[in-house]
């Protein structure tokens, strides 16, 4: 009997897995999308215009569920934090938007992947977060893999490719931020005060910058929101029903889908160096994974 139940176990326990997996697998490769929307549409829009749309997406497919908790759930002691992590998001996704529309969709979004890197350093200098041996090597490795994908040696890099490492690190600082008032706050709470503001404040800079949207381009704008938010809403499933560290690595999926979406949309690079640089990648965060579900 005890067999048949622990047999019943494993078996929901690896189907939990693949699901888990193939949600995170259709997250990647909708953010990728909506990378690759952004860069064809920031053409011939202003890329600050679809920050704001990307914002008002989300605040609006979010509104409802924000709804049901109440106005009373969303009372906060920490206003200030609330700010600074508002600031901090917003100034990353300017960043990364400006670095897609600027730079190969390959190289912007493996910069990003950099961000998970840099958490344990920031926790390390901000919270005085002991940090292991094993997550030192894997940030190291994770850094490497990046120098060998980016091929400087052989290759002319545009400057930009150092913004998207500021929306990195940015990205970073906001995990961050988030762990240090997740003690008071609740999901509701962060997800409700990064959306409004965020949305606010992606919309002044259209006061002076908005251009009309031609019809054609609507299709895309909607269809980017919807991506983002789909691709959330995927993760946040994914990581509820399987543990970080049996699907965590397939968040660096979107590093392959983004190259794929640039050599066939925009005819950019693809060489053997991207790849090993790719793997590279991929095995310091799983290592980075597996140290942080020890520690």
């Amino acid at each position: 009997m005890f067999r048949v139940v622990f047999m019943q176990a494993r078996e929901s326990t690896q189907k939990a897995v693949i699901i888990a997996s193939l949600l995170i697998l259709s997250a990647e490769s909708s953010f990728a999308g909506v990378s690759a929307l952004v860069k064809y549409i920031s053409k011939d829009q202003p890329f600050e215009q679809l920050v704001f749309f990307r914002n008002l997406t989300a605040f609006l497919v979010l509104l409802p569920w924000l709804w049901r908790k109440g106005a009373g759930n969303l009372k906060t002691q920490r206003l200030r934090l609330h700010l600074v992590r508002g600031a901090a998001g917003i100034a990353a996704m300017y960043l990364f938007f400006y670095a897609i529309a600027t730079i190969p969709l390959a190289q912007a979004t493996l910069v990003l992947l950099l961000s998970p890197f840099l958490i344990p350093v920031i926790g390390w200098l901000w919270l005085r977060d002991y940090v292991a041996r094993q997550t030192w090597l894997a940030i190291a490795l994770g850094f490497i893999g990046v120098f060998i994908f980016l091929d400087p040696m052989n290759s002319e890099l545009s400057p930009v490719i150092g913004l998207a490492f500021l929306a990195a690190a940015l990205a970073a600082f906001t995990k961050t931020v988030i762990r240090r008032m997740s003690d008071t706050e609740s999901t509701s709470k962060i997800v409700f005060y990064f959306s409004t503001l965020a949305t606010i404040a992606s919309g002044i800079p259209l006061l002076w910058l908005w251009q009309p949207i031609p019809t054609q381009h609507w299709v895309g704008v909607i269809a980017m929101g919807l991506l983002a938010v789909y691709g959330q809403l995927a993760m946040t499933k994914a990581f509820s029903i399987a543990p970080p560290a049996k699907v965590g690595v397939f968040t660096y999926s979107s590093v392959l889908f983004a190259a794929l979406l640039g050599y066939w949309l925009f005819g950019e690079e693809l060489a053997w160096h991207m790849l090993w640089g790719a793997l590279i990648i991929v095995v310091a965060g799983y290592f980075a994974i597996r140290t942080r579900r020890k520690s």
